[in-house]
């Protein structure tokens, strides 16, 4: 696998771990012009760290992630694009309501949406993307083994599309995010629900 970046920062490789260091007040989120008179409401931005490759045709990718959970938002996350108007992320994140959550944004045509998924204990999760013809879904696990569907959508997508790592720090000043145990395999899942 051939990885390149979108929006570089600093990388560190030891074995079958990746280290990204998410960059101040960075995200990928198309905000089509909602705002709240209270709370954090997030910014149009696509300045995040992206560490990927293209992939041609239906794939799984998985991978262990944690981090430190500084500030709300910040995240290690998985990323699927076509381009910077049609993309989805699946995330291990702070949310504003203090947890440690599985959550995913879909954006389609220039504007995000925002799902909380289940608060999971700890700062270490696993993350699965599954792609299927033009459909796509993400899983979480807590242990590796057994993984449950948070998200499954899809996208204006081409024969090739990126994927890869994503390290966010929206409304903080940025920290290491650890990538563990990446693996990409072009195949086709049988229940992409499932994710196998």
């Amino acid at each position: 696998m051939e990885f390149q970046w979108m929006n570089q920062s600093e990388l560190k490789k030891d074995g079958n771990k990746i280290e990204i260091m998410a960059t101040p007040l960075s995200d990928f989120f198309c905000n089509s012009g909602s705002v709240s008179e209270e709370g954090i409401t997030p910014e149009s931005l696509s300045n995040a760290p992206y560490y990927y490759t293209e992939v041609e045709d239906d794939f799984v990718l998985q991978v262990k992630v944690s981090h430190e959970f500084k500030d709300i938002y910040d995240s290690a996350s998985v990323m699927v694009m076509v381009d910077l108007q049609n993309w989805a992320k699946a995330c291990f994140e702070k949310t504003d309501f203090g947890t440690h959550a599985a959550v995913s944004v879909v954006t389609k045509r220039g504007e995000s949406d925002d799902a909380n998924g289940c608060n999971l204990e700890g700062n270490t999760a696993w993350l699965k993307v599954c792609r299927v013809n033009n459909t796509f879904s993400f899983h979480y696990s807590t242990d590796g083994e057994n993984f449950y569907m948070m998200r499954f959508f899809s996208l204006p997508a081409e024969k090739k599309v990126k994927v890869g790592l994503l390290a966010q720090a929206p409304t903080g000043n940025g920290g290491v995010r650890i990538y563990e145990n990446l693996t990409l395999e072009n195949k086709t899942v049988k229940n992409i629900r499932y994710g196998i």
